[in-house]
């Protein structure tokens, strides 16, 4: 399972269908018409299967498989992967890496020029130089592909399987990876786990599946181990089947597992959906708009030159031949495996800083971030629940809460979270073995974030039963009509409510987190509870909870604050209690937004109130993707960090979704990053390390963009003028491969301190000024050279051009070769800034080699000759003007624009 695809499922299943509640029975539902026959009549059989049925059926037992049943079960249905995660064999992927715009561009090109002119050498350097383009590209990806799977292997879910573990047969309870999944395979499930594959369920106990994945129904569905309804046609409204996709929200369960990978019912929709095109993320989307920006200039350029080159020689064939040389240098082929090398090595990099990549794409996204949303429990605090105290409702101390809390925490079979285990410690065990051999658990309301509360059914006596409620204290007041005031029960009137609010504010005034318990008595009966008879209540008192704040939530904010980010909290926790620890961290909550306030908001006033607020508080999970996706729409890329399910849809909704490794499974399965540390401080480092990824990133666009335009430009010129032409093809091909070898250092290259303080992002628009800007620079140097050339050493005319095109080979290559320092910093290179060391050394051989090629034995076949000595001063002098021109107009470019 993929976030891709689940992302992709939700865009092209029918939005009737995403929206819908279930269908009634025996209507047709359009997404099992997606699905093939064989399928749904396989499910349906499962669904109303006996035990022993199922058993026979997968050659399975109630003890679990052995080693060799799951090795032939593994070899008749292959591992647990949907298509989608299925290895790419290494022709198809060396294939995917070649078949980029600018290859498929150079390929053309080298046969035009074999076709026209039988160029075997200049189709050979095209063709070299795609073979090289290919290659590193592919190398990189795999390296990277190697390097991401390795890293999300650290944080891939698991499955708790049912096992035989030796020869005996004795069998365990064992976690392993989902792909080792088998059908047959007897799965252990609990709140917060993804269902890892179409599973039949066996047993339950208060089983609640969230099927918003598959289909769209916005509440948990209950799961049972025998169908408590009529026949289904349509296997999605079983009640005895789960899906892989899905994932369970409170309760537990043993299931068997009926199918797998691309037989699932989720695998074969995904296996439709991938055949569909993909929707490009933000990051793609920035590649294709300036690697399109580039196409462009080339197309547009290329014509021009044949045009000015034909009619001023007359050599049409030359002229053509010239200007597929043209296009040939501003075709930035490197492109692919400059995007991918620095995505792999900035991955490696940030899994140093306890972060890991799920997604390559989404280093880009953490760099640009620039608003974090995040929950404040365990994020800005310890992550770490203390029962401060227990009273009853006018704020003294007592017992009998404490006592009926824990039952509830004890018997309750959903997700325990940090405060149940406060509540169960705050027990002694003596105690708490009285109360387990007293009560005997009923039944079971689970928890959701609707209601915001939980109720266990107990009993001591077979003829009472005695419901108790824990949750929210606002959530649990709507649910209650009395209190117990001492020994007595008193109902809840107006001046009782002001009075329980005075003592609930009080302690949230002190950064207490405030739980209310409530209590009913009921006539024994054997029909299931629900949320109906969560009514007249009896208030008993509160538990209040102390989370006290991390001591490096302050630091790790203001570092935030200072790399340009702006943090807000979405919790659902009391807007005092939030306030208080905001506070205590260094946050401004002068102005509180609620829940309740959120639903009666438009967009556009839910927008405007999000872009000023901090502090979002009693928040449901819809509360929070909402706020989320509005961010969004106002232009920011925004990151949510959340670890439960209820943080799931914001997740989702997210630029970047960020979770940690202890997170439940869907919110791990939701997240593009995750953190091994709990940690704000964390996120920061990660974050500088996502703009230090696509600075480098950005280097190479800017030199090969602006290096380009000048190019063309000085081309043009020198047509226009000159009876011969001022570069041969085959220089223009060289000087362009030996240009792309010096940039494959530039994802190991140091950046400065100033080009990771703010959010970057992709901007094309400031792409093509930074073109304007610094392309003619060399131009004007080129046109230079062209007149050294001219009137210096005589080389004016055809017979002399060997020259002419020799010496503007040398500045061409030398300053395409030094744009690369001058533009990778704001400041003085080489003084103020260094290159890393792989940069520099790749520089100084293609220097080198650049000068040597006239002089070598490779120079006549070349069509080059060896330059006088009284060349070099005049090639320092151009060079040094170059720079020292580009370093003025830089710093007049950086005050009026910036630099990114």
């Amino acid at each position: 399972m993929t976030r891709q695809l689940f992302s992709q499922l939700s865009r092209h299943l029918p939005r009737r269908l995403i929206q819908r509640d279930p269908m009634p029975d025996g209507k047709t539902d359009s997404l099992a018409a997606e699905i093939p026959a064989s399928l749904s009549e396989a499910c349906l059989k499962y669904a109303y299967a006996s035990e022993e049925q199922l058993y026979r059926e997968f050659s399975s037992h109630p003890e679990g498989l052995n080693i060799r049943e799951v090795e032939d079960a593994l070899e008749a249905h292959g591992p647990n992967q949907i298509p989608a995660q299925a290895p790419t064999p290494w022709w198809k992927h060396l294939w995917s890496c070649y078949r980029n715009p600018f290859n498929l561009l150079l390929t053309l090109l080298g046969i035009f020029s074999y076709a026209t002119e039988d160029d075997l050498f200049g189709a050979g350097v095209i063709a070299l130089m795609v073979i090289i383009s290919t290659l590193l590209n592919f190398i990189q990806e795999a390296r990277s592909t190697k390097a991401a799977d390795a890293l999300k292997a650290m944080v891939s879910n698991t499955a708790t399987v049912m096992r035989v573990i030796n020869e005996k047969g004795k069998s365990s309870y064992v976690e392993i990876p989902l792909d080792q999944l088998v059908p047959g395979d007897i799965v252990k499930l609990s709140a917060g786990d993804m269902i890892p594959a179409d599973l039949r369920v066996l047993q339950a106990r208060d089983l609640f599946v969230a099927q918003a994945s598959l289909t769209g129904e916005s509440l948990p569905v209950e799961k049972a181990a025998v169908s408590r309804a009529a026949r289904h046609n349509n296997p999605l409204e079983c009640d005895t089947l789960c899906f892989m996709g899905t994932n369970v929200v409170s309760g537990t369960a043993l299931a068997m597992v009926i199918a797998t990978g691309g037989n699932t019912w989720f695998g074969q929709l995904a296996g439709r959906v991938t055949q569909q095109e993909n929707e490009p993320n933000a990051f793609q989307k920035g590649i294709s708009r300036v690697s399109w920006l580039l196409i462009r200039f080339m197309l547009v350029m290329v014509p021009v030159v044949l045009l000015i080159n034909g009619f001023t020689k007359g050599d049409w064939w030359e002229a053509a031949l010239f200007s597929l040389s043209v296009a040939v240098g501003l075709t930035p082929e490197m492109l692919p495996m400059i995007v991918t090398s620095t995505l792999a090595r900035g991955a490696v990099k940030l899994s140093k800083q306890k972060v890991i990549v799920k997604h390559l794409d989404a280093i880009q996204n953490f760099g640009a971030m620039d608003i974090l949303c995040t929950d404040k429990t365990g994020t800005l605090t310890q992550d770490r629940i203390i029962l401060e105290t227990h009273t009853d409702i006018l704020g003294g101390v007592s017992d009998r809460v404490l006592y009926t809390a824990w039952l509830n925490s004890h018997y309750q079979t959903g997700l325990k979270n940090l405060l149940d285990v406060a509540v169960l410690e705050g027990v002694d065990a003596e105690n708490a073995r009285r109360a387990v051999a007293r009560w005997q658990k009923v039944d079971e309301i689970p928890f959701d974030f609707e209601r915001r509360r939980m109720s266990v059914v107990v009993s001591e006596s077979p003829e009472v039963h005695q419901l108790i409620c824990k949750g929210a204290l606002q959530e649990i007041l709507s649910v209650c009509t009395q209190v117990r005031h001492g020994d007595e029960i008193v109902p809840l009137n107006d001046a009782m409510l002001k009075r329980i609010r005075r003592v609930t504010d009080d302690l949230n005034r002190q950064g207490l987190r405030v739980v209310a318990v409530a209590t009913k008595f009921l006539p024994a009966r054997h029909e299931d509870y629900s949320r109906v008879d969560e009514s007249d209540l009896i208030l008993e008192g509160y538990i209040a909870f102390l989370d006290p704040p991390k001591e490096t939530t302050a630091p790790a904010l203001k570092a935030l604050k200072e790399s340009g980010i702006t943090v807000k909290i979405l919790t659902g926790d009391s807007e005092l209690v939030a306030a208080k620890v905001c506070r205590e961290v260094g946050l401004d909550v002068d102005e509180r937004v609620t829940g309740c306030e959120i639903e009666n908001l438009r967009d556009e006033e839910l927008a405007a109130l999000a872009l000023r607020t901090t502090l979002f508080a009693r928040l449901t999970p819809m509360h929070k993707e909402r706020i989320v996706r509005l961010l969004r729409g106002e232009g920011h890329v925004v990151g949510f960090m959340g670890d439960g399910i209820n943080d799931a849809p914001a997740l989702r909704a997210a630029d970047i979704g960020i979770s940690v490794d202890g997170a439940v499974d869907i919110a791990r399965e939701a997240a593009d990053i995750i953190l091994l540390e709990k940690s704000l401080m964390v996120l920061e480092e990660g974050v500088i390390e996502g703009r230090r990824t696509f600075a480098n990133m950005l280097k190479y666009i800017k030199m090969t963009a602006s290096s380009n335009f000048g190019n063309v430009f000085s081309v043009l010129v020198a047509s226009a003028f000159l009876p011969f032409l001022p570069m041969l093809p085959i220089h223009l091909l060289i000087q362009n491969l030996l240009y792309d070898v010096s940039q494959v250092a530039i994802p190991f290259d140091n950046v400065d301190d100033e080009q990771i303080a703010k959010p970057q992002r992709w901007n094309p628009a400031d792409l093509g000024r930074f073109m304007v800007f610094f392309g003619p620079i060399s131009s004007i140097f080129d046109i230079m050279t062209f007149c050294v050339m001219w009137w210096v050493f005589q080389a004016n005319v055809p017979e002399a051009q060997t020259l002419f095109q020799s010496g503007w080979f040398v500045v061409g290559l030398l300053s395409q070769t030094l744009i690369v320092h001058m533009i990778r910093t704001r400041r003085i290179p080489f003084i103020q800034s260094r290159a890393a060391w792989p940069l520099m050394v790749m520089t100084l051989i293609v220097m080198a080699v650049g000068i040597a090629l006239p002089f070598s034995p490779l120079a006549s076949y070349l069509h080059l000759q060896a330059l006088p000595l009284s060349y070099f001063p005049w090639l320092v002098l151009i060079l040094g003007g170059y720079m020292t021109l580009t370093q003025a107009v830089k710093g007049f470019y950086a005050r009026r624009y910036g630099w990114q």
